[in-house]
């Protein structure tokens, strides 16, 4: 299995394991590491990676609407 591969695998895992309501990142990276045989290291690393795409996400829907965006708006409703 390729890296990129083998990172969506450990990805999709980590997720079904937090929706399966897991909160303790030890369980969760224990019971991939049994799950699917890879080294703890290389989970820890697609975690971090994960979180940091995650964070991405969530920085971008906390956002405000730009001010430029929003009286260019306001302009096209009056």
């Amino acid at each position: 299995m390729n890296r990129t591969n083998q990172s969506t695998v450990i990805k999709q895992a980590i997720n079904s394991y937090l929706e399966k309501g897991l909160t303790d990142k030890q369980d969760i990276y224990s019971k991939v590491v049994e799950e699917l045989g890879v080294p703890r290291p290389t989970v820890r690393r697609v975690a971090r990676d994960l979180r940091n795409e995650l964070l991405a996400k969530i920085k971008i829907l906390q956002s405000e609407v730009p001010q430029a965006e929003l009286s260019a708006n306001q302009e096209k409703d009056e």
